[in-house]
């Protein structure tokens, strides 16, 4: 016959387990739908380029399908951003202004300033 001490190390261990098994069971669900909402705001998330002493920064960007990138005018003058095969234009951007373009599709998209062409920048999505 076991031992008093024996019964009750069984017994505690036991409960521990149980208590586990009730503590995964009630939080699964929590930590499945932590997860599920970290991926909607993966997909819904917002990469930033800024504009600041004619350049954009950073000047290549890679991003996943479904991005929305904004680029925001710092400088004291206005900048435009086109891409350029015309995937997508800003109107002119003034000082503290944004754009925003949602890449729907993969591929590489070279970008320039239409009023600085010498400004150039890149969004690789992947």
């Amino acid at each position: 016959m076991p031992s008093l001490i024996s019964q009750l190390r069984l017994a505690a261990t036991r409960f521990a387990n149980n208590r586990g098994l009730i503590v995964a069971l009630l939080l699964g669900p929590v930590a499945g739908a932590m997860l599920a909402f970290g991926a909607v705001a993966a997909q819904d998330a917002t990469d930033v380029i800024t504009i600041d002493n004619f350049t954009f920064t950073p000047k290549e960007l890679t991003v996943a399908v479904g991005t929305t990138v904004k680029w925001v005018n710092h400088d004291d003058i206005p900048h435009t951003v086109v891409e350029k095969t015309t995937t997508f234009r800003s109107k002119a951007l003034d000082t503290d202004d944004s754009y925003s373009f949602t890449f729907t599709s993969a591929g590489t998209f070279d970008y320039f300033c239409g009023l600085h062409p010498h400004m150039v920048g890149q969004v690789i999505v992947k």
